[in-house]
């Protein structure tokens, strides 16, 4: 087609023809490029853990059969609750019982067989299910760990804001206490606000408080460590936040220093923090063993500290396992959710 100049009736040229859909095409052929990266790094991903997963449970396995002595003879001394020696007759129904006349390689296939379907065996000492004796205290550290997590987002929180991107005095005392505050040991700071709070102020019971009041001083003793750990990374990001183009825009408009840190800055630089919480929650699970048994509360802490001491293998084993699973889901849900999220995480 040729187009003519009404004024003077010279023909310009053909008709330029319309552009085609670049773009669309384009964005089209990408999308499921952009999927199968995003499912290729989930899939590695829960491949890396489901690795973990074997390794842990692996090393709990041969972990027992390090340990000095014959597990037959060990078992039956539990039951009968004194150490002495034993002859063949009297360890041949307990090796029966518990396969230990099996070959190494079948009992690890029949233990790893039984973790799959949540089997962690039977406690030498209570004769019943490891997953019943673990189930009937796993609801208090559980929210033990959340109610640490929960005072440790407060904490780190409230000092951050307080403290980054103020004037160098400042801010070096609160990179300073983030410091101290992340290399806490549990049990040192546990006993310190055991004697302070309990004993000293009489604010808060001793041992064995099962209701709030008996729910604060251990997790603080374990959300402490947390906060300081997690203030240090949010720390970077607030005081980088405070230098973006959208706070200045916002001081321009005559928005408070306040208003800037709580509204703009603060969602921005707890990103990391929301990372690290995956990790806290497998981590406060661990550290509970050393405070439940501080302040003599119930939980899977308990449960361990008294099996390691009666040798009740397959209790230890089973938590120690449980733990570890705890500590790989969570994280991984977290990988995953950033990856849905945001699928630029796949080069990293």
């Amino acid at each position: 087609m040729t187009l003519t100049s009404p004024s003077s009736g010279i023909a310009t040229g053909p008709a330029p023809e319309p552009a085609p859909e670049a773009g669309g095409a384009q964005a089209a052929v990408r999308r499921p490029s952009r999927l199968r990266a995003v499912a290729f790094t989930i899939g590695r991903k829960l491949i890396a853990a489901i690795v973990v997963l074997w390794g842990a449970a692996t090393v709990a396995f041969f972990a027992q059969l390090a340990l000095p002595g014959d597990r037959a003879t060990v078992i039956l001394n539990i039951r009968d609750g004194q150490a002495q020696l034993r002859t063949p007759a009297e360890l041949a129904p307990i090796r029966a019982e518990y396969g230990l006349s099996h070959p190494v390689i079948v009992q690890y296939w029949d233990y790893l067989r039984g973790l799959l379907v949540g089997d962690f065996g039977v406690s030498y000492q209570q004769f019943r299910p490891v997953t019943a004796i673990i189930g009937e205290q796993l609801g208090a550290t559980v929210i033990l760990s959340l109610t640490a997590i929960f005072f440790a987002w407060i904490l780190m929180t409230v000092w951050v804001t307080l403290t980054a991107g103020r004037g160098p005095r400042v801010r070096g005392i609160g990179a300073l206490v983030d410091v101290v505050a992340a290399g806490l040991p549990a049990y040192w700071l546990g006993i310190i606000l055991l004697l302070v709070f309990a004993l000293g102020l009489r604010w808060f019971p001793v041992i064995g408080g099962t209701g709030v009041d008996g729910l604060i001083l251990p997790a603080l003793t374990l959300a402490i460590p947390l906060a300081g750990f997690m203030a240090q990374s949010t720390r970077t990001e607030f005081e980088r936040a405070l230098d973006q183009p959208f706070v200045i825009s916002a001081r321009m408009r005559g928005m408070g220093d306040w208003d800037v840190r709580i509204r703009h800055v603060l969602r921005h630089a707890t990103i990391p923090a929301v990372t690290l919480s995956g990790w806290a929650l497998g981590a406060t699970l661990s550290g509970a063993v050393v405070v439940e048994s501080i302040f003599s509360r119930p939980g899977i802490g308990s449960v361990l500290v008294a099996a390691v001491n009666s040798q009740d293998l397959p209790v230890v084993v089973g938590i120690v396992t449980l733990v570890a699973v705890f500590y790989v889901t969570v994280n991984l849900l977290v990988d995953i959710a950033y990856t849905l999220i945001d699928p630029r995480l796949k080069a990293s």
